[in-house]
């Protein structure tokens, strides 16, 4: 298999606390994906070291085989499939499925929605890794900008909120099935990482999947207001 700089950048695993990545004895990489790896300081290992001689538990304790009811909350830990940061990142792959079949569906806002995919899987990357989220733009907007607009669409579009209806259009379907998706993601995150006493342990990761919605609601309005122009 050839990896390229994208494919690579997918299948960073974590070992011991830093970022690797795994390289089959057949595989190759192409010059841009091994400068990348070479300019994040990312180690190449066989991939015969993926898979560790035992694996530990969560509450404790090792085992030598994987049941099938469990998965890797990291490189060597395992946990129970209904764990909640496993629910979140089954949300985020849903979430991608939906943005995929959006951008099939309304090629109009192809661009866009093709970085709001980028983004999740650069949630989930940060997720499984346990790296920060780094501040940053969505579609040229900030944090405060997303909000203010997605808040009040009246002022910067000229469009008012709204209740999706069937007559809005096979876009403006995909598009709210791909908000609500977010929005199932961000609930996963927020129960995920919200311990028993209301403290939040990854506040960058749920203040981005807010971010994700409101996104995504932005390309709605869009959408709306251009309908209502025509």
């Amino acid at each position: 298999m050839l990896y390229t700089e994208e494919s690579v950048r997918c299948n960073i695993r974590s070992r011991d606390g830093k970022r690797v990545f795994f390289l089959g004895k057949n595989d190759k990489l192409t010059s841009a994906a091994r400068d990348y790896l070479q300019k994040e300081r990312i180690a190449i290992l066989p991939a015969e070291e993926a898979r560790p001689e035992r694996y530990r538990l969560l509450w404790g304790g090792y085992t030598e085989e994987k049941p099938e009811h469990m998965t890797h909350l990291d490189g060597i830990t395992l946990a129970p499939k209904t764990h909640p940061r496993i629910v979140f990142r089954g949300k985020l792959d849903s979430l991608e499925a939906r943005l995929i079949a959006c951008r099939l569906e309304a090629p109009e806002f192809d661009r866009e929605l093709g970085e709001i995919l980028a983004y999740t899987r650069r949630l989930l990357r940060c997720e499984v890794l346990g790296e920060p989220v780094e501040e940053g733009t969505l579609l040229g907007m900030t944090e405060q900008e997303l909000r203010c607009r997605s808040h009040f669409p009246q002022d910067y579009y000229g469009q008012t909120h709204f209740m999706p209806e069937a007559a809005d259009g096979p876009v403006m379907a995909q598009l709210n099935l791909a908000r609500c998706a977010a929005r199932e993601a961000e609930l996963a995150a927020a129960a995920a990482f919200t311990g028993p006493d209301g403290q939040v342990t990854r506040l960058d990761l749920i203040r981005a999947m807010n971010r994700l919605s409101s996104a995504i609601y932005l390309l709605m309005i869009r959408q709306k207001r251009k309908e209502g122009s025509s």
